[in-house]
């Protein structure tokens, strides 16, 4: 469904799953439970760590910032994804969508800044154990949480702008449950270079983001493998666990999504679709449980707190 002639396009239309619109109904309950869950985890967590003062370091504060930006996701993608699923209602203005993916990127730009300092937080640690309490103060951690704040934002902020100058026309239908930046200047009808060249600036950003990551876990492997006990070695990799699979829940549907429209030919719209759905589901559900599982003292804490419920 599309517009077809000249005029401006009113409404974007978004879709939900190509070829099964029948069982879309169905399809939200487990979409819904994802997100009950993740809201719920993101929030034990923020919690946990506010009233504990046991939990009042460095690392638990870069976790509580890796939960504020997993809620952000969930929030700013539930709407639109429950309105297709529950109501079949397709159409979001064109304000609302710029306003979406401002909140979108905005928030995977924060979780990969966060994901960013974590690896260096975790090297830090390792390198200089003595010394770690003294780098990261709470003064240093806040001023590092506002300074990913103010990145996130002004990275993504001119997005919203340099879509609203561009001109819509002919077509509106949208590939996904919720608006992306890519996915809506592909719609344009005017010359969207900029939008091309700077969305590609803010990629570049998340990939080195990435690369640092990377970077840093060699150092850490380096530092590691240099250390004389076999056990000491094994406590120093446990510590890095739960952050590498943040990572990698992160990331993979990222590169997956990347990699299959580079290279895949006769990429299935569906596959596509189910993907990018992960890359908003699954890293707020996961983290939580991650975090909760590998982190003795967080899952220690809630455990507490649910027997203490319990009692009374």
């Amino acid at each position: 469904m599309s517009v077809l002639n000249n005029s401006e396009v009113k409404l974007f239309l978004l879709i939900g799953i190509p070829g099964l619109e029948h069982a879309h109904i169905w399809i939200s309950i487990p979409i819904c439970l994802m997100y009950l869950v993740a809201i719920i985890g993101n929030c034990a967590i923020l919690f946990i760590i506010k009233t504990e003062s046991s939990l009042h370091e460095p690392m638990y504060y870069f976790l509580a910032m890796l939960a504020v930006s997993d809620m952000g996701l969930s929030l700013s993608s539930l709407p639109t994804m429950l309105r297709i699923f529950l109501f079949n209602a397709m159409g979001i203005s064109p304000n609302a969508c710029f306003a979406q993916e401002f909140f979108i990127h905005g928030f995977t730009v924060m979780e990969s800044s966060v994901l960013l300092i974590m690896s260096l937080d975790r090297f830090l640690a390792i390198h200089n154990p003595l010394r770690y309490s003294s780098i990261l103060t709470s003064n240093r951690v806040a001023k590092i949480g506002l300074t990913l704040a103010i990145r996130s934002i002004l990275l993504v902020l001119p997005f919203p702008f340099t879509l609203r100058r561009l001109k819509y026309c002919k077509k509106n239908l949208l590939s996904h449950s919720y608006c992306l930046h890519q996915d809506t200047m592909k719609l344009a009808c005017s010359d969207n270079k900029i939008n091309v060249i700077y969305g590609f600036f803010v990629a570049l950003c998340t990939m080195l983001d990435l690369a640092l990551i990377v970077l840093s876990y060699v150092l850490i492997l380096k530092m590691v493998l240099s250390i004389a006990s076999l056990a000491e070695r094994l406590k120093a990799l446990n510590t890095c666990v739960s952050h590498i699979c943040a990572v990698l829940i992160f990331y993979l549907p990222i590169i997956t999504l990347a990699a299959m429209h580079r290279f895949a030919k006769h990429k299935r719209p569906l596959v596509v679709i189910l993907i990018a759905d992960m890359f908003l589901l699954v890293p707020p559900l996961m983290n939580p449980i991650v975090y909760c599982i590998k982190t003795g003292q967080i899952r220690e804490k809630i455990l507490g707190k649910l027997l203490n419920i319990c009692k009374s």
